[in-house]
């Protein structure tokens, strides 16, 4: 049995203002707060002597490389982001950003944010681009109705209500 897995497709490249500021916001936290914090421990925990029994130094080091690698993916995420500040020239139209109410076979109401993957973990709600509720979703109108396949099985959903967020 081979340990090769293939390379998880590409996501999306298109995300909110307000996503896009979290996103900086924490690329700013980890370069200028917690990695030079870090650092200090890992330097004080240096000097004490033996590092290969010293679990600072161990955990510290580990923590480094864990603030590194997530500065780097964060750098070259928002380099090739696409910021979408606007709202689209159809709203009566579902496209990215858009906050969907969908109503079930069962009558029940559910409403959705539709946001890029970089995003889904901010609000309850919010579903990424890529979801296949998301793709089935992109390009309807008002009182569409539609079926999608869920993990638990095929469901049926109406488009009652799309809004988009001010400015």
């Amino acid at each position: 049995m081979s340990r090769y897995r293939p390379p998880s497709p590409a996501s999306s490249q298109y995300i909110t203002p307000q996503g896009a500021a979290r996103l900086r916001e924490e690329l700013e936290t980890l370069w200028r707060i917690e990695r030079p914090q870090v650092t200090r421990a890992v330097a004080e925990a240096a000097a004490q002597g033996d590092r290969s029994e010293n679990a600072e130094y161990i955990y510290g080091k580990r923590r480094l490389r864990e603030i590194d690698r997530r500065v780097r993916y964060l750098r070259k995420r928002l380099e090739g982001m696409v910021i979408v500040a606007q709202p689209p020239s159809d709203p009566r139209r579902v496209f990215f950003g858009a906050w969907v109410t969908l109503e079930t076979e069962a009558a029940e109401a559910i409403r959705y944010r539709i946001v890029g993957p970089d995003e889904i973990d901010r609000e309850p709600g919010f579903i990424s681009m890529d979801s296949p509720l998301a793709r089935a979703l992109l390009g309807r109108r008002l009182d569409d109705e539609f079926s999608v396949e869920l993990p638990g099985g095929l469901r049926r959903f109406v488009i009652v209500e799309i809004a988009y967020p001010g400015p």
